[in-house]
């Protein structure tokens, strides 16, 4: 049986080996074959796809989401532009959390100007903040 087994395609896709088990387990990378001896053989390919999951993730994709990338790739009648659409949605889920982080640093630098950092933690304007639910500050 030729191939890859389970640390050499770790290696080669820049991963841990817990990550191929992971990816195995989420249905990402499809279940290899085994030797007489128990060993896992990967084809060449999985190195390919082991390295598009990372590339993708690391673009903000989650696994489900890759998933179905991986999907599309595989279907015969899925176009471009299906896969377009998915990362045009991604790019508006980013920007969300964009405005949904930079709300936060604003708020954050509104509590630091209002503490002068000295006095008693017992007075410190962030943790009264942090205390008072809900009332606008």
């Amino acid at each position: 049986m030729t191939g890859l087994k389970i640390g050499e395609l770790a290696k080669q896709a820049t991963v841990n080996l817990q990550t191929i088990r992971y990816y195995e387990r989420r249905g990402l990378l499809p279940r290899p074959p085994r030797t007489v001896s128990n060993y896992r053989v990967y084809p060449r390919e999985a190195v390919v796809r082991v390295r598009f999951i990372k590339r993708a993730q690391e673009l903000g994709f989650t696994l489900k989401e890759i998933k179905e990338l991986l999907s599309l790739r595989a279907a015969p009648r899925a176009r471009c532009a299906d896969v377009r659409e998915r990362a045009e949605i991604k790019v508006r889920d980013i920007d969300d959390k964009v405005r949904t982080l930079q709300s936060m640093r604003k708020a954050l630098h509104k509590l630091i100007g209002e503490c002068s950092g000295n006095g008693p933690v017992s007075r410190c304007p962030i943790l009264e903040a942090l205390d008072s639910e809900g009332e606008e500050r």
